[in-house]
């Protein structure tokens, strides 16, 4: 079962919330707000984490 687009961003998003919501991940908001270096940061690591977990699944499941 291939992952889709849909589901990869919703378990990022899923994910990104949890990391913003961990005061030793994210401590404070950037001036910039989401556009700020960190924020982009954490927003491409959650996609990649989303990425490679949903690959984890479709590979066990096959």
């Amino acid at each position: 079962m291939a992952s889709t687009v849909n589901e990869i961003k919703q378990l990022a998003t899923q994910l990104l919330a949890g990391m913003l919501a961990n005061p030793h991940i994210y401590p404070k908001i950037s001036d910039e707000g989401a556009k700020g270096q960190q924020e982009q940061e954490l927003i491409v690591i959650a996609i990649e984490m989303a990425e490679q977990l949903i690959a984890k699944v479709d590979k066990k499941q096959d």
